[in-house]
């Protein structure tokens, strides 16, 4: 995967050297100049070097003197979902992203990504994976593969797919190797920190030690779901219903081979021949607004089925997702060889 940082070239730098680092970047053709500080000054392609060079300028020039003063950027922490959308049906294929002080702090390329939600990604991966013994004897459920890489990394790829690069993963049992794995996160563009669990804390209970979440929106997964959700259509129901949280839902049908009577004291009201019952199971996808946190407890064991019970007691507006999509929950034996087949031939 290309660093965000080959795209970034230092003000004052010659224009010979911005056609070498141009060429390098082949299709992706674009470097955004910026000061020591890597603070935005500019955009530059090889179009504005052509027109230089028709003005006059040499291959000895500085940068400087071509540069576009006035570039599209995203900013970091932004709410603005709709010019995201804008940017991307308008064929901007690469953008800077720039935080509060104009530092570029990563790149949008929307050949690789479809989306860059303002959104904080939570991935729980404490458990002990019982029911996956003996294969996580030794090796965390989170690590375990599927197809070629751990079930995991499927996840924080979808995530990254749809422009997601803070990541905060709950760790417990055999922590360590999931850190080694993934480290701080450089090798994928992306930023990630480890909150360990001392005890265990549910399956929300430790988002109440992250203080410095950097959006104000909370996507928190269980890391062995593998699903092909659409996180921009779920971001987007979730602001358009202005909930305080939502949850992906799974939907089961079942079928009664019978009639069912509705009955009332012994008296028949309706009768439905053989019908069909549609029921929403917890995906274990949550999105959350960032101020709805405050009702989580500050220590001890809490899951999210607590915290939707908690919200709805006090009134806030908790709704369903139901997901259209592929999902399987890779707990069980049966699931995991589910998953190494479906691997291979669901579009992910």
């Amino acid at each position: 995967m290309r660093s965000y940082k080959d795209h970034i070239i230092l003000s004052g730098s010659s224009v010979k050297q911005a056609l070498i680092r141009l060429n390098e970047l082949g299709q992706d053709a674009i470097l955004f100049v910026a000061d020591k500080n890597d603070v935005l000054i500019g955009s530059l392609t090889d179009g504005d070097i052509r027109r230089g060079l028709i003005r006059g300028i040499t291959v000895n020039s500085l940068v400087d003197e071509v540069i576009q003063e006035d570039p599209k950027y995203v900013r970091k922490g932004g709410r603005n979902i709709e010019k995201i959308i804008e940017y991307r049906e308008g064929h901007f294929r690469i953008l800077p992203v720039i935080d509060q002080s104009d530092k570029i702090v990563n790149i949008i390329n929307f050949r690789s990504m479809r989306s860059y939600l303002p959104v904080d990604a939570v991935i729980m991966a404490g458990g002990k994976g019982s029911r996956l013994r003996p294969l996580t004897e030794k090796t965390p459920k989170p690590l375990l593969k599927v197809g070629d890489k751990p079930i995991m990394e499927h996840n924080l790829d979808r995530l990254t797919l749809y422009g997601i690069d803070d990541f905060w993963v709950s760790v417990k049992y055999l922590g360590n190797q999931i850190e080694d794995y993934f480290g701080n996160g450089d090798i994928k563009n992306v930023h990630i920190s480890y909150v360990w669990e001392d005890e265990p804390l549910g399956t929300i209970g430790a988002v109440s030690k992250i203080k410095d979440f950097r959006h104000d929106y909370v996507l928190l997964t269980n890391s062995d779901v593998l699903t092909n959700l659409d996180y921009e259509h779920f971001f987007l129901d979730f602001i358009k219903q202005e909930a305080d949280l939502s949850v992906v839902t799974i939907p089961y049908k079942v079928d009664i081979p019978y009639a069912v009577l509705e009955t009332n004291n012994g008296h028949v009201l309706n009768l439905r021949e053989k019908p069909t019952y549609t029921y929403y199971s917890n995906g274990g996808i949550y999105l959350i607004k960032r101020s709805a946190l405050k009702y989580l407890p500050e220590e001890g064991f809490f899951n999210a089925t607590d915290f939707m019970e908690k919200l709805i007691t006090e009134k806030k507006k908790v709704i369903s997702y139901p997901l259209s999509g592929y999902w399987l929950d890779v707990g069980k034996h049966e699931d995991y060889n589910k998953a190494q087949q479906d691997i291979k031939q669901i579009k992910f």
